[in-house]
């Protein structure tokens, strides 16, 4: 449910409403008692980080990275190791 804001045109009060999309505008003041309270165009809900995970480290477990590692492809300068994979056949068989 989105938080509204209003204002009203007869005593000045402002204040924030948090009610659903559904239900009706508000328009007597809750201060002075007037019907002049009036709802305002707001820039809509902002993106709010709480917590942990927003860091580029902070998004794996250590086990994750590991099996990541291990998965890379070896690099040219891996010291001439050979690598298990095994190369997949050419062609469709015929010779």
């Amino acid at each position: 449910m989105p938080t509204y804001d209003y204002v009203c045109d007869g005593c000045g009060h402002a204040f924030e409403l948090f009610q659903a999309m559904s239900d009706p505008v508000k328009r007597t003041c809750p201060e002075c008692g007037k019907k002049k309270l009036r709802r305002l165009i707001g820039a809509g809900g902002a993106i709010m980080f709480k917590g942990s995970g927003f860091y580029k480290t902070d998004y794996r477990s250590d086990s994750y990275k590991k099996g990541a590692e291990a998965d890379q492809p070896p690099s040219f300068g891996d010291g001439g190791k050979k690598s298990d994979a095994k190369p997949k056949p050419s062609g469709s068989g015929e010779g």
